[in-house]
């Protein structure tokens, strides 16, 4: 019922926890990531205490929880639970707050069960991956928002016209880009 969160999840033999956390996750158009986290509910603004919490970066970090022994091993897995958590967002200011919620939910399961909240170190290393799989984009086109190829046509006109600054625009311009943590490499954003 997704409110019960007594017992733990349990994992097959063919797939370990670790999969689970390692699959990644796209929400599209993610506004401010309602379906990555779940910090608060959306029509009340209700804080949701991270046990409740059912996002999908929660049930990573929930199921690295259940599984971590020691502090160093949960922060490998959470950090590799970020990594597989992707999102994209036309609007900048839904951006921010997509990044915040990611950056704050991994605060709440850190201080929730270690009792602390990152360091420095760790902040830079969050938000690098954060600012790397959240990012601003037009999902129409593949870039970013106001960025788009168009389509070269000619308009037939008796009077000369202004040299169309677009086609500048266009040379420069190249599709998103999200890094792929696993291979260690930037790629071009493919939706299919």
């Amino acid at each position: 019922d997704g409110k019960n969160r007594s017992e733990a999840v349990v994992f097959s033999e063919e797939r370990k926890w670790m999969d689970y956390v390692d699959s990644r996750r796209l929400e599209i158009t993610c506004g401010e990531a309602p379906f990555l986290v779940s910090r608060y509910d959306t029509t009340t603004g209700r804080y949701i205490p991270v046990p409740e919490r059912i996002g999908q970066l929660d049930r990573k970090l929930r199921v690295v929880s259940e599984n971590a022994k020691t502090e160093e091993d949960w922060l490998k897995w959470a950090f590799r639970a970020v990594e597989a958590t992707y999102g994209y967002e036309f609007q900048g200011d839904n951006l921010l707050i997509a990044r915040i919620n990611l950056l704050k939910t991994f605060e709440d399961y850190l201080l929730y069960y270690w009792d602390r909240k990152p360091t420095i170190k760790e902040y830079r290393k969050l938000i690098n991956r954060i600012a790397w799989n959240i990012w601003q984009m037009d999902g129409l086109t593949g870039f970013p928002p106001y960025k788009a190829q168009k389509n070269d046509f000619t308009q037939i006109s008796f009077l000369p016209m202004e040299e169309n600054t677009d086609s500048d625009q266009k040379k420069t311009c190249k599709p998103c880009q999200i890094y792929n943590w696993r291979s260690k490499k930037k790629e071009q954003f493919r939706a299919s």
